[in-house]
């Protein structure tokens, strides 16, 4: 099929093209940006999209592109470098989907050093980069790097507590002090100066430059032990421990360079990956590997001026090198490109020789086996759900596979605010939309067994079994039933979750749970529809009719996948279970408070924070409420004096 311009509109666009270097865009029928791309000379570039013999073989992706494409637009630059720019602004704004971007790139997590406070903290972060902050990153494993930070927490003792200011409301120092991994500024034990030349000593170490940090360490536990301080010297002891730990984990062999970064991509269909091979005073310390999408399946020279336009958006971490393929056209743009934005002189060179070739193609290397890997990883993925629920059919001697299957837990403390939930998988994967919760009405006092059973009540009234009532499927909310094609919709307004049938029950817990909720079943005449139960800690199966409960090896994928659901209700129940607490506690203290609407209710919780700081607050703190007028304070402390804090034991 030929590219054919089909608007007339967009015939004359086309004639319009300048010969100038500038940035395109594609855009749908809705004005959605599809694509963008820069060009050296936007006319010759844009017109290649609609050449007549259309795309070749290995361009198929850009034909389904342009049969998206409506319209588009162009802005002209005074030069390549700058077009380079434009175009990376206008991808990190639109993330047009036919563009090569970093996949699932918002979830690199890095270490932030908040410099814009007097007793900066050092934290694990994924939001944006925001001003007089530093960065470290990004990184690609998450549990390395709480790894990292625990060792960085006993080297250098800075404060653990969140918030800009240190400390806590009792304002006594808390436990990471007595034991040696905090200098306590919250209770002046530390003045700002030293704090801040103990970050500082943090940065160097994160910025790969841990020169005399060992030796700083050293000099003072021998100082403290020649002066007898044994507890002091020991406490020095450890941290140099630790960071001997750090500079290990770090440590690679010295390969004679200075500080640089070696790129290397593989491409292929619409996934590529991306090495980054990290060299810091002579030492090779990290590899980084990077997955991007390719929808467009552009040449891997696009990719790395992508990846390196996205991966370097900040000065932070950019090393005075880097290191590409010898085949890369664009160095000098990215050099201008990245001398700008780092505000000192940024080489990029081709790995032509010598030990920079011998990195560049182990990152190739890498590249390709990291490629390979991540499509052994989907493939596996996209076939687990259809394997566990292959494998659920087997082990329970289902007569179908379980496509959709309905899982309830039951959550309350002693029977209080107890709450149901219900959640949904269909084809291995959650359904969100037809999750639901119930407020349990009917149980007093600590019963799961009868909560259990009144949420499996609720769920199927009215409901039939598969084969009742010549054939049809079931369906259930409260109502009044009436037939509606194949299936049956109870009430007027049906909920779709209740009007599909599932083909699996689980509750979550053992025998007693499935009892509950079988005899509902039972009781209703739904016998056909399988229930288990799924035990924690053993992770025992429990089918009615048996007498042992079944047990699933640990790497089996059905084990897993209904641990999966079972956990995804847990979490739902819970959250629903702390919601409901919180309204009571709110509600049983605020309500009926003189002068006290929902905004000033909402202002007392926020500046408290917790109902058992406002019941002991004095009138001088409630007087200190933002929002909260003098009188109103006053009254409101009268009022909970008056009628007695024993009242309010109960929260």
């Amino acid at each position: 099929m030929t590219n054919e311009i089909t608007s007339a509109r967009t015939r004359r666009l086309l004639d319009s093209l300048p010969d100038l270097p500038g940035v395109y865009v594609f855009r749908d029928s809705s004005g959605k940006v599809l694509y963008v791309g820069k060009a050296k000379s936007l006319r010759k570039r844009v017109m290649s999209y609609f050449r007549k013999s259309g795309p070749k073989e290995s361009d198929k992706r850009i034909s389904r592109m342009l049969k998206r494409m409506h319209d588009f637009d162009f802005v002209t630059t005074t030069n390549e470098t700058e077009a380079l720019l434009l175009e990376a602004n206008f991808i990190k704004h639109h993330r047009p989907p036919f563009n090569i971007v970093l996949r699932d790139d918002k979830s690199y997590p890095y270490v932030a050093i908040t410099l814009d406070e007097q007793f900066p903290r050092v934290t694990l972060t994924r939001k944006p980069h925001r001003q007089r902050v530093a960065y470290f990153g990004p990184f690609v494993s998450t549990g390395k790097l709480r790894e990292t930070l625990d060792l960085l927490g006993k080297i250098f003792p800075y404060r653990k507590c969140r918030g800009s200011v240190p400390g806590r409301r009792s304002g006594t120092p808390c436990l990471n002090y007595h034991i040696g991994l905090c200098l306590a500024p919250c209770d002046g034990r530390v003045d700002s100066v030293t704090y801040r030349k103990m970050i500082n000593k943090v940065e160097r170490l994160m910025a790969g430059k841990p020169e005399g940090l060992v030796e700083e360490i050293t000099e003072a536990m021998e100082k403290a032990a020649a002066c007898q301080h044994y507890e002091e010297a020991a406490l020095w002891r450890n941290r140099l421990r630790a960071l001997e730990h750090l500079l290990e984990k770090q440590k690679a062999t010295a390969i004679g360079l200075d500080s640089l970064d070696v790129i290397g991509v593989y491409s292929e269909d619409d996934t590529a990956n991306v090495q980054v091979l990290q060299v810091r005073d002579g030492n090779l310390i990290d590899r980084r590997s990077f997955f991007l999408k390719n929808a467009a399946g552009e040449s891997e020279e696009a990719v790395i001026e992508q990846f390196i336009i996205q991966y370097y958006s900040t000065p932070i971490g950019l090393p005075a090198e880097l290191v590409v393929s010898a085949d890369l056209t664009s160095t000098e743009m990215l050099k201008d490109l990245l001398t700008g934005q780092k505000g000192s002189r940024v080489d990029v060179r081709p790995a032509l020789r010598g030990k920079r070739r011998d990195l560049w193609e182990m990152a190739m290397e890498n590249a390709v086996l990291a490629w390979r890997q991540d499509r052994l990883r989907q493939a596996d993925e996209k076939s687990r759900p259809a394997r566990a629920m292959e494998e659920l059919k087997a082990k329970l001697g289902l007569d179908q596979l379980p496509f959709r299957i309905e899982c309830f837990d039951i959550s309350n403390i002693a029977g209080e605010h107890p709450v149901g939930s219900m959640v949904v998988f269909e084809g291995g994967l959650p359904r969100k939309a037809h999750y639901r919760k119930f407020a349990v009405r009917s149980v007093s006092g600590p019963d799961d067994f009868a909560m259990m059973a009144e949420v499996i009540a609720r769920r199927y009234k009215g409901a039939r079994a598969p084969g009742d009532n010549n054939g049809k499927d079931f369906a259930a909310a409260q109502g009044e039933i009436s037939w509606t094609g194949p299936i049956e919709v109870v009430s007027s307004v049906p909920d779709e979750s209740f009007s599909l049938h599932p083909d699996l029950i689980i509750v979550d817990g053992g025998a007693g749970q499935v009892s509950a909720a079988t005899g509902e079943l039972r009781r209703m005449k739904l016998n056909n529809i399988p229930v288990i139960g799924l035990a924690k800690r053993e992770e025992k199966i429990y089918i009615p009719g048996t007498s042992r409960p079944l047990k699933l090896p640990d790497d089996s994928v059905a084990l897993g996948l209904l641990k999966r659901i079972r956990d995804e209700a847990h979490r739902f129940a819970i959250t629903y279970h702390r919601q409901r607490r919180a309204d009571s506690s709110e509600s049983s203290i605020l309500d009926g408070l003189p002068g006290i609407g929902a905004a000033r209710k909402k202002a007392i919780l926020k500046h408290f924070g917790s109902p058992e700081r406002f019941l002991a607050a004095g009138s001088d703190e409630l007087e200190a409420v933002p929002g909260l007028p003098a009188k109103v304070a006053r009254e409101v402390y009268a009022y909970v004096n008056k009628l007695g804090r024993a009242d309010h034991n109960d929260v």
